[in-house]
């Protein structure tokens, strides 16, 4: 009696998850379970790309070849990027075949990390940084101005496929804050790039969006005219000079 009930409330949370499937599972990395949708079940076949078969060997040889389940994180990422940004579980099982581990080993890394995209997301898939440095300057208002941009919620995909907007924790440019990542899934594996834009304000994230959409590739880095890398905004005011050897030492004589 007490098996049969607890089986009748595991059906009754699965349909509400199947009938919810669609918003929720626009959160690509919040939630760590898999439901099969007809775009997302382990009965399709994936296979990973002639020339990316090559780049797997490649990955494979950087591990000894006892520790191929080593190699997890890099097949991942070049299966997402083969897959236009997100994983699906076959390809989770392609990875699990070729390192030779049980598949829930690769679920298990793949519903950890949030570089791994579990539904799917645009051509260009655009993270803000979340993190308080951002927050403080601004990052809020970032998103809120690509969101409304783009007419999407955070992480939904535009009706033409192309954009996303999703939120990243600290990517370590806090001294170029507010800053977004741009991760450029339109030419393939072959063409990925993941580049960071920082200095950003509302209105230059729309710009970037909009040369994204004619098909011209925005500069990388910071986005202030004013600033070099991560230097100080009209340049540096101190350490003008080459540095003065310490007193105590003779650098010459080492």
């Amino acid at each position: 009696m007490l098996a049969r009930r607890a089986a009748r409330r595991l059906f009754e949370v699965r349909q509400a998850f199947r009938q919810s499937h669609r918003a929720s599972r626009s959160f690509s990395t919040a939630l760590n379970y898999h439901i099969d949708t007809p775009d997302n079940n382990p009965e399709l076949p994936w296979e990973f790309t002639a020339a990316n078969k090559e780049r797997v060997k490649d990955i494979l040889s950087h591990y000894p070849s006892n520790y191929k389940q080593s190699a997890v994180i890099p097949l991942l990422d070049l299966a997402q990027q083969q897959h236009g940004g997100w994983l699906p579980v076959s390809a989770m099982n392609e990875v699990a075949r070729i390192i030779e581990v049980a598949p829930i080993r690769v679920y298990e890394v793949a519903t950890f990390y949030s570089m791994f995209n579990r539904s799917k997301v645009g051509k260009y898939h655009l993270l803000v940084c979340g993190t308080t440095p951002c927050m403080i300057r601004g990052s809020r208002e970032i998103e809120e101005a690509l969101l409304k941009h783009l007419g999407v919620k955070r992480n939904e995909v535009t009706k033409d496929g192309m954009f996303s907007v999703g939120e990243m924790e600290c990517m370590g440019c806090c001294v170029n804050a507010p800053m977004i990542t741009l991760a450029d899934y339109s030419n393939g594996s072959e063409g990925y790039t993941y580049n960071y834009y920082e200095d950003v304000t509302p209105k230059r994230v729309v710009e970037i969006v909009e040369m994204l959409r004619r098909g011209e590739k925005p500069p990388p880095g910071t986005q202030n005219p004013n600033r070099v890398k991560a230097g100080p905004e009209g340049g540096n005011t101190t350490l003008l000079g080459e540095p003065m050897p310490p007193p105590c030492r003779d650098l010459d004589a080492c």
